[in-house]
């Protein structure tokens, strides 16, 4: 009985701050137009290099097997610091080669760290389904 009185507290509580920093960030794009666009701009970007990203690894797949006739790891480390070098610099190329701020470059490398264990989740299920 307990436990379903908090639930409810706690999502009406949970609800009412949601609606008040929806409001708030309404009426502070309203007043600031700028934020909007500079927001925007940002989030297009991030959705570009994501897809990049997202699809970059994919590509192995029409020479998967000649990376794995080399019978080496080294073989597939070159081919995954390519695909991070590719993931950096179109994130700095996305960005206008200039990035500042420490939350900017936290964010950054946290995308670049995730898309490298994507990275190589891809090419390791590639790999696998090309041994068969």
């Amino acid at each position: 009985m307990l436990d379903a009185i908090g639930k409810y507290v706690g999502g009406k509580v949970v609800t009412t701050l949601c609606v008040i920093a929806a409001a708030g960030a309404g009426i502070w794009f309203w007043r600031h137009p700028e934020d909007l666009r500079a927001l925007w701009y940002v989030a297009r970007q991030a959705l570009v290099w994501i897809g990049f990203a997202a699809a970059l690894p994919w590509t192995s797949a029409l020479f998967i097997r000649r990376v794995l006739a080399y019978e080496s790891n080294t073989a597939g480390y070159v081919l995954l610091g390519a695909y991070g070098a590719l993931d950096v610099l179109a994130a700095l190329w996305l960005a206008g080669w200039r990035v500042s701020g420490a939350l900017s470059w936290m964010v950054l490398l946290l995308g670049f760290v995730a898309a490298g264990a994507y990275n190589f989740v891809v090419c390791e299920s590639l790999a696998r389904h090309a041994d068969r």
